[in-house]
């Protein structure tokens, strides 16, 4: 049965929603300003009136727009890590499985999209929030290095080949990472996620025939 509310009780409800729910209307919202407006250019009117929230919700949630957009970046990149670590964590999954979640989880579209994708790269370009990212984000990376590394490592026993170094094979995994979604977000009409997913498994292959 459909219940229809008064306006003020749905205006009432709005108001009171919970304190996570508001954080990610102000973060998703900060996600939109930023690609369209970069970073000098996004300001907490601009991300609340984009969220349709008040300039005092955002001021209580986030003390000012360093911390908004720190709290965007981590949101970004915690929400990449969890895509693939949900593979990795699951004992059932060879070394192989795990590293094509890797790659999936990379050009996965809630990821790897231009929306998303202009908020990396203006965050890379930068000096100041250069800086930002690698004390709120680096991290996430590094541990995405070492779990491909290992899992390199694991294939590179499994099928006996030699002339392969796994710390090689995990960085131009994400030279290629950065590659294609720097293409896919400047060159939308010749690169796109399937093309560059497909090239990286391409890549993979060449290294590792036995496995891919």
């Amino acid at each position: 049965m459909e219940i229809n509310l008064p306006e003020a009780e749905v205006k009432k409800g709005a108001r009171t929603a919970p304190p996570e729910v508001r954080r990610k209307q102000l973060i998703d919202a900060t996600v939109t300003c930023v690609s369209k407006l970069g970073i000098s250019g996004t300001t907490l009117t601009a991300v609340t009136k984009e969220a349709g929230l008040s300039l005092g919700l955002a001021n209580f949630h986030f003390k000012n727009k360093e911390t908004l957009l720190n709290e965007t970046l981590n949101a970004l990149a915690q929400e990449h890590r969890a895509l693939w670590m949900k593979a990795h964590d699951r004992e059932d999954l060879s070394p192989v499985a795990k590293l094509c979640a890797i790659v999936d989880a990379q050009f996965h579209p809630s990821i790897c999209n231009r929306k998303k994708l202009a908020v990396w790269f203006a965050f890379f370009g930068e000096k100041t929030h250069r800086k930002a990212y690698r004390q709120s984000s680096a991290h996430v990376d590094l541990e995405r290095l070492e779990a491909s590394t290992d899992l390199c490592h694991l294939i590179i026993s499994d099928g006996g080949y030699t002339g392969v170094e796994a710390e090689d094979v995990a960085s131009s995994l994400e030279a290629l990472f950065d590659g294609f979604w720097l293409n896919i977000l400047m060159y939308p009409a010749k690169f796109d996620r399937e093309g560059a997913s497909r090239q990286v498994f391409a890549y993979l292959k060449s290294v590792f025939p036995k496995h891919f």
